[in-house]
C-alpha cells in the first residue's frame, strides 16, 4: 500500500483559529482525504506551537504559567478542526516531552557535525515574529508583518547554525526541476532570488527566552522557537508507533509569511542532521478580506466559528476550497461567500438533488456506485492544489449537465414509464453520484447523507 504524509503548519498558541489557519487546515485535509479514498494509508499531521517569548507574554498577561496557558489554548485549536470535520491522524504539542527529546536529539547531532558554533548577535528583532531580521526583510526600518514599535535592536550571545554551508546544495535542488521541492513556481523563485542573493548563518538559540526546550550542550540558552517548530514534522514519525516509515513527508503545507524557515533552513538543518528531505512543500498565499489586510485592529477577522454558523461544515469547507489562495491573494468577505454558497450550493447542486429526489420512485438517497473512479484531469488539479478548478470541473461535468438535461427534457411533464423520463432520470443520478464522489474529500457530510440540501442564505 502507497504511504501519504501531509502536514499543516503548527499554529502558535499566542492567538486564535481564524480564516488563515482555517485555509491551510482545510486544504490539508482535502489532500488526506482524497489519498484515503485512493486506498493509500495517509499520515496527517496538524497541532500547535507552544514555546517562545510572545506564549510566555501571553501567559502572563492572563495570569497563568506558559504551560496553564497551552493547555487552555491547544485544545481550541484540536476541537475546531474536530469540528470542521479535519481528518487529522495527529494533534503534536511542543511541549510533549516525546517532541521535546527527539528536538534536543536533532540539535545535538547537528552540533555534534560541527555546524552549530557559538557568536554575537548584533541586529533588528522582531518581537512579534520571534525572529532576527536582515535588512532587506525590513521596510522603512521596520517588520513588514508587525507593528513599528515590535521592531527592536537585539544584541546577545547565542549559538548559530551554518546556514550557508548548505545553501549552494539547496540552491542546486531547487533550480533542478527532477528535485526541486518548492511549488508554486512563484513561490519557488522567490527563494532562488533570496539564495542568489547570499545567506548568512542563524542565531538558534535565545540567551533571555526561559519558555522553551534548553540547548543540550549550554544550559543557559534555549532551543529558538522556530527551530524548535521545525522538528515537530520529523519527531511525530519517530515517538509515534508505526509511523516512522511515512518519513520523509510527501507535503508540507503552509502559507507564504513561513517560506523561508520551511524551503531552506529547514532543508538545511536535516542535511546537517543526516535525516531524508520532505519531498515537497506547497506555499499558499493570503486572504485580504473584502479588499484589505486581515487585522484586529480593523475588525475583519473571521473565525471557523462564524463560517460553520452561517455555511454549516460542508458549506464551509467547500467555500474555503474554492476560494483557496495558491499562487496569488485571494479577497474575500462573508457577503461574497454568502453569494458563492447560494450560486453553487443552494441554488445548484442542493437544487438538483432536489428535483431528482422528487422526480425518482422510492428516493431515498442516492447510493454511490462503487466502481466510480476518479476523473484524471480532476486528479491532476486537486494534487496540484489547484481545489477551485478542479470543483468547477465537477460541476461542468456533472451536476451543470444533469440541470441542463432536466431543463431541456421537463421529465416531470412525463409519465413515470415514459422511455423518455426513465433514461433522463437515470443519467442525472448517475451525475449525481460521481459528482459526489469527486466532491467527498472537500464535503464529507455527502457520504453521510446524499440527499442534503443547501438552504438559501
Amino acid at each position: 500500500m502507497n504511504r501519504f504524509f501531509i502536514t499543516t503548519p503548527i499554529y502558535y498558541v499566542n492567538d486564535l483559529p481564524h480564516i488563515g489557519h482555517t485555509c491551510t487546515t482545510v486544504a490539508a485535509d482535502i489532500l488526506a482525504r482524497l489519498h484515503r479514498q485512493l486506498g493509500e494509508s495517509v499520515f496527517f499531521l496538524t497541532g500547535t506551537d507552544e514555546h517562545g517569548q510572545k506564549v510566555a507574554e501571553a501567559a502572563a498577561k492572563n495570569n497563568l504559567t506558559p504551560q496553564e496557558y497551552c493547555d487552555q489554548i491547544a485544545p481550541i485549536f484540536e476541537n475546531v478542526w474536530k469540528q470542521l470535520k479535519i481528518s487529522f491522524d495527529f494533534f503534536i504539542r511542543t511541549t510533549d516531552r516525546r517532541h521535546e527529546q527527539i528536538a534536543t536529539e536533532v540539535l545535538q547531532k547537528i552540533y555534534n557535525n560541527g555546524d552549530i558554533y557559538p557568536g554575537q548577535y548584533e541586529g533588528y528583532y522582531c518581537t512579534g515574529c520571534e525572529n532576527f531580521l536582515a535588512e532587506s526583510d525590513l521596510v522603512d526600518h521596520h517588520c513588514p508583518l508587525h507593528p513599528a514599535e515590535k521592531t527592536v535592536w537585539k544584541s546577545e550571545k547565542n549559538w548559530f547554525f551554518k546556514l550557508s554551508l548548505y545553501t549552494p546544495k539547496i540552491l542546486e535542488l531547487i533550480e533542478n526541476d527532477q528535485t526541486n521541492y518548492i511549488f508554486p513556481p512563484g513561490k519557488r523563485s522567490e527563494v532562488i532570488a533570496k539564495l542568489k542573493a547570499g545567506v548568512k548563518d542563524i542565531s538558534i538559540s535565545r540567551e533571555k527566552v526561559k519558555w522553551g526546550i534548553t540547548t543540550p550542550w549550554d544550559k543557559t540558552q534555549t532551543i529558538y522557537v522556530w527551530i524548535d517548530a521545525l522538528i515537530n514534522y520529523y519527531s511525530a514519525t519517530r515517538f509515534l508507533a508505526g509511523k516512522k516509515e511515512f518519513w520523509p513527508a510527501n507535503w508540507h503545507l503552509l502559507g507564504k509569511e513561513i517560506l523561508w524557515f520551511h524551503t531552506v533552513i529547514w532543508q538545511a538543518m536535516l542535511m546537517s542532521a543526516g535525516i531524508k528531505l520532505p519531498q515537497k512543500t506547497f506555499v499558499h498565499s493570503f486572504y485580504t478580506i473584502d479588499g484589505n489586510k486581515m487585522s484586529k485592529s480593523l475588525g475583519n477577522v473571521i473565525s471557523p466559528d462564524q463560517l460553520v454558523r452561517l455555511f454549516g461544515i460542508d458549506g464551509t469547507r467547500y467555500l474555503i476550497a474554492r476560494s483557496f489562495p495558491g499562487e496569488n491573494d485571494i479577497d474575500v468577505g462573508l457577503e461574497k461567500f454568502k453569494e458563492k454558497y447560494n450560486a453553487d450550493l443552494a441554488n445548484n447542486l442542493g437544487n438538483l438533488i432536489s428535483r431528482v429526489k422528487k422526480l425518482v420512485d422510492n428516493f431515498q438517497s442516492i447510493p454511490l456506485n462503487d466502481q466510480i473512479k476518479f476523473d484524471d484531469e480532476y486528479l491532476k488539479l486537486m494534487t496540484e492544489f489547484k481545489f477551485n478548478e478542479a470543483i468547477q470541473l465537477v460541476f461542468d461535468k456533472w451536476i451543470d449537465k444533469s440541470n441542463i438535461l432536466l431543463n431541456k427534457q421537463t421529465p416531470w411533464k412525463l409519465e413515470t414509464t415514459n422511455p423518455i423520463r426513465i433514461k433522463v432520470l437515470e443519467e442525472c443520478v448517475d451525475n449525481i453520484q460521481r459528482a459526489i464522489f469527486h466532491l467527498l474529500p472537500v464535503m464529507p457530510g455527502l457520504a453521510e447523507d446524499k440527499s442534503i440540501l443547501f438552504p438559501r442564505i
